[in-house]
């Protein structure tokens, strides 16, 4: 038996053991090495909700993984026994409107590991050993460690978010919100040309990775200081009060994209200068394929070390997620080990 991480309701997360997986005929057995703990994680074990997504079975939660394969099934072409890979957390259908059109992140029968979006749940990779579709699997390129690998998914969220605000060559950006995957935005708009990143958060450790991450300079908004004028403003808090504050910061004819997760339900924002400023402002979900792409930048030499505060064992899943989901910690990106 394998063991899995699985939360069972808000408040309750157990290490269960799970049947040794057999892969299917285009299917492979992951040997899971890392796995980052996200905050969709987070969320379903303290809400027992993600967003819109309500747990209603025991799931195996999640979906930023890296390891080796173990063994393929017999119609598996192009990967090897033993190969170091990713794993893109995505099944989609591949022939609704989106999957046709090169936006299969919208698809509209996606399943995606860790995820209670539909009924039954789609089980997560925080195992010791879990299938995937072979098509799901990237390769991890020489040189990249496994560790570093399982970062891979949250920074093709990062990178197809910078993507969605255009081209940022040149110009000044403003992130909004310092946590792992702010962290990530300030490093892929420095790699996509950004002239001038700037991060702001309320904690000042997050705030110091940001800056390790390639911040140029950084707001500490627990003091009171106001957020900055810039050209593209990326909203990666997910707090509903700081939409009208970066509406208010975005200059006139510029972008917003709003990158964290909004609380399913009403919310006030003000939106005059949306009209009045003519700023776009745009979502951004998950990623397309930006995990290859990232992947990319890891060999490229892309330093992704100030995000990965603390490691823990699988077995020790319960402390790295009461350290992951508190902030004074100064916990960044979390990873357990299998």
């Amino acid at each position: 038996m394998s063991i899995a991480v699985v939360v069972h309701a808000a408040g309750d997360l157990r290490l269960d053991p799970v049947p040794e997986p057999r892969p299917g005929p285009r299917d492979a057995v992951v040997a899971v090495e890392y796995g980052g703990i996200c905050g969709s994680d987070l969320s379903y074990l303290r809400h027992g909700a993600s967003g819109l997504s309500i747990l209603r079975d025991p799931l195996v939660l999640g979906h930023e993984v890296a390891g080796h394969i173990e063994a393929l099934g017999e119609a598996v072409t192009g990967f090897d026994v033993g190969q170091r890979v990713a794993v893109h957390p995505a099944t989609v259908c591949g022939h609704c409107r989106h999957c046709t059109q090169g936006r299969p992140n919208l698809c509209e029968s996606v399943r995606y590991l860790g995820s209670a979006a539909s009924w039954p749940h789609t089980q997560g990779a925080f195992s010791a050993r879990t299938v995937v579709p072979a098509d799901q699997l990237r390769a991890v390129p020489e040189g990249v460690s496994t560790r570093l690998a399982a970062v891979a998914e949250p920074l093709g969220v990062a990178i197809h978010a910078v993507k969605r605000a255009g081209d940022v060559r040149g110009r000044t950006v403003l992130v909004n919100g310092a946590g792992p995957i702010g962290a990530l935005v300030v490093a892929a708009a420095r790699r996509a040309g950004a002239a001038r990143v700037i991060a702001a958060d309320l904690a000042p450790a997050s705030l110091g990775v940001a800056e390790r991450m390639g911040a140029h300079e950084t707001v500490d908004l627990a003091g009171g200081a106001a957020l900055p004028e810039a050209d593209v403003v990326f909203e990666a808090s997910g707090a509903p009060g700081a939409v009208s504050a970066v509406l208010r910061s975005v200059r006139r004819g510029g972008t917003v994209v709003q990158v964290g997760n909004l609380p399913a339900g009403d919310i006030a924002v003000s939106l005059g200068a949306l009209v009045f400023r003519e700023v776009d402002y745009r979502g951004t979900f998950r990623f397309v394929d930006e995990i290859a792409t990232a992947l990319a930048y890891l060999a490229e030499g892309l330093d992704v070390g100030p995000l990965l505060t603390h490691e823990f064992a699988a077995e020790d899943a319960a402390e790295a997620f009461r350290v992951a989901g508190d902030r004074r910690t100064g916990s960044s990106k979390v990873l357990l080990r299998f």
